[in-house]
């Protein structure tokens, strides 16, 4: 990783102008010293990045991924995972308990930030804890010993908490430790063995499928004991219209409640799957056109606070068992950025200033994290843009170990040509 003191020639969202405009960025000690405008200074060598007019940003922050490290390594680890979230410009990433053993001990928890501190690429990696032992709903785990071991909030992701007594119990006990608490939204009953979401390729395929109940229910249920509770409640991967009219509900009477959604919800309706291809398989599902209409004016009300990639990655061999029996996810790292980029601020449905914030500042405020700020004072953990340049969706050359996406073949704009973290360059295009 190379240390760096300048960044020149960048070019930097103003969000009073509504503009880029050409920047300067000074680091000193892993930290954003100066921001000047002008001539570049007079520096060179290998202390300074030179951006030529490509956009620089605070570092991608992710919420939401699966390193499936420990336990599940011949799809990721956290050696390829952070050199992918690297790749996406995402400085910050937020780690799932899904893991085997799962996340639920403070040893687990030390073994995650162990490895990300010694081989996680200059990424920084926060682990999630699991609420319940072994994530079975069962046994509630010891938050406490969690937190203390550096746990950042508390979650079942992959499994809904099913119990309503048993999610009550666990936002009494993160409200007291004042942690979140972070919630996969879905009731089992109305879930077992479907794989698409009730629309028209269900239809249209003779499927059963998943209906939209299945995530609101969980939904309404939390935010009722969220209110009651008084915990700061966080959900996952928002994808229906009913769950983003509850959550708007829930904040209009003051309920402490926020929620993300990934870009795939945002671009993809299900009738956009192309077969009975499981690169098209994720959960939740893909739903129907109306469900991602409600979803961006969400995002684009405020209703949903942040975009997170979900990034699930599953070898060849298991997505190739097919549409039914092939494990749910796809990976999200790298196109992250430039999907939403090339689909919603290039047809000038969002400024970039839009975008930028709901991966940058607007994650980082919601979890009370030090960075996703471009100010003098923050961390130097920067993204660099090339935001003109179109580039194809190539799988094959992932740093992912898994190559399980829809996008293969997308031919897009934005794509990250460097990442900074604490002022060092962690990855850059250049040298890939």
């Amino acid at each position: 990783m190379a240390a760096i003191e300048w960044i020149v020639n960048g070019r930097i969202w103003n969000e009073e102008s509504g503009e880029l405009e050409t920047r300067h960025v000074r680091i000193e000690d892993g930290r954003i010293a100066e921001i000047k405008g002008g001539e570049a200074p007079e520096a060179s060598g290998e202390g300074v990045l030179d951006a030529r007019g490509k956009l620089v940003s605070a570092g991608f922050i992710d919420m939401h991924v699966h390193l499936r490290d420990p336990g599940f390594e011949h799809k990721e680890d956290i050696v390829t995972g952070t050199a992918s979230a690297a790749a996406g410009g995402f400085t910050t990433i937020a780690c799932m308990p899904n893991t085997r053993p799962s996340i639920d001990t403070p040893e687990t928890v030390r073994y995650v930030l162990d490895k990300a501190r010694e081989q996680g690429n200059g990424v920084k990696v926060l682990p999630y804890a699991a609420i319940s032992k072994n994530q079975l709903g069962r046994e509630l785990t010891d938050f406490a010993a969690l937190k203390a071991a550096g746990a950042i909030g508390f979650t079942d992701d992959g499994v809904g908490v099913q119990r309503a007594q048993m999610m009550k119990d666990a936002m009494e006990l993160a409200k007291a430790l004042d942690m979140p608490i972070i919630a996969h939204c879905e009731d089992d009953s109305l879930v077992e063995g479907l794989y698409v979401s009730e629309g028209r390729f269900a239809r249209d395929n003779g499927i059963k499928g998943i209906p939209n109940e299945s995530e609101a229910i969980h939904v309404g249920r939390d935010a009722l004991l969220a209110e009651a509770t008084g915990v700061h409640y966080h959900v996952c991967h928002v994808s229906t219209e009913q769950s983003v009219r509850l959550i708007r509900l829930a904040k209009s009477v003051g309920v402490r409640i926020t929620a993300e959604v990934c870009p795939h919800h945002l671009v993809l309706s299900d009738e956009d799957i192309p077969g009975m291809d499981s690169n098209w398989k994720m959960n939740p599902p893909l739903r129907t056109p109306r469900d991602v209409e409600a979803v961006i004016q969400g995002l684009e009300d405020g209703t949903i606070d942040m975009i997170v990639t979900d990034h699930a990655p599953h070898s060849a061999e298991e997505k190739a068992r097919g549409m039914q029996l092939a494990p749910f996810g796809i990976v999200g790292f790298e196109t992250a950025f430039p999907l939403l980029y090339t689909a919603f601020v290039r047809t000038g449905k969002w400024s970039l200033g839009f975008l930028l914030n709901r991966m940058t500042r607007i994650p980082a405020s919601v979890f009370r994290l030090d960075s996703g700020r471009l100010e003098v004072g923050a961390p130097a953990d920067l993204t660099v843009v090339e935001l003109e340049q179109k580039r194809e969706v190539d799988p094959s050359a992932f740093l992912s170990k898994s190559s399980n996406t829809p996008f293969g073949g997308w031919k897009l704009y934005g794509w990250p040509e460097a990442t900074v973290v604490a002022g060092s360059v962690v990855w850059s295009h250049q040298s890939a």
